[in-house]
């Protein structure tokens, strides 16, 4: 694998999912550090040549990914920052990604899935305004009602709740994600909820 920063930070409360991942990314030819908490990390500090940090959105008892994230910008140290969440924790990934984290991905992922998004992550150090234009040009080829129905997942609304607000239903409400997914090019919702914030099509 090709492309991959120099030095990745790990953080995650999981001994054996932190371990995987440090296991993955030494496989890949990559330097790796791991952490258990976010406050391992701020106390430490990133070495240099840090490109990416990989955090899960909870982290036990310390404080959350989202956190992390805005510590790390206020400190300075604007390092991207992919953070992982369980699938309960989408909103919550959401608010990462608003803080400044460049991606999100959910359990469980293919470790082609992480080294993608860690390449991504490197490549996004710089102002990502093109990216930005882009990811509104494919949300403007959404629908008035495809739109609605996007910002309320992002949101973190469930099926359920989405048909309801809108006075459709939760089949109809699927039908519109397939939708979406298909014109915004995504395979995962993950990348969807990344185009839509990009765009700034959010809660």
């Amino acid at each position: 694998m090709t492309g991959l920063p120099d030095l990745v930070v790990v953080v995650d409360d999981d001994a054996e999912l932190r371990a995987s991942i440090e296991f993955l990314l030494s496989t890949a030819g990559r330097r790796c550090l791991g952490h258990a908490s976010a406050e391992a990390l701020l106390a430490a500090g990133l070495p240099p040549g840090t490109a990416c940090v990989v955090a899960d959105v909870r982290l036990g008892e310390g404080i959350d990914g989202v956190a992390l994230v805005e510590a790390l910008h206020r400190r300075g140290e604007p390092v991207p920052v992919v953070v992982i969440t369980g699938h309960g924790d989408v909103p919550l990934a959401v608010r990462a990604m608003r803080a400044g984290a460049v991606d999100f991905i959910e359990k469980p992922f293919a470790a082609e899935r992480l080294l993608a998004a860690i390449v991504e992550a490197a490549s996004r150090q710089a102002p990502a305004d093109p990216a930005a234009a882009e990811a509104g040009a494919r949300v403007a080829g959404l629908t008035p009602r495809e739109r609605q129905v996007l910002q309320r997942l992002v949101a973190g609304e469930p099926n359920k709740l989405v048909a309801h607000g809108l006075g459709i239903s939760p089949r109809t409400v699927e039908t519109y994600r397939a939708s979406i997914m298909q014109k915004l090019g995504c395979r995962a919702f993950a990348e969807a909820v990344r185009v839509a914030l990009a765009a700034g099509l959010g809660p």
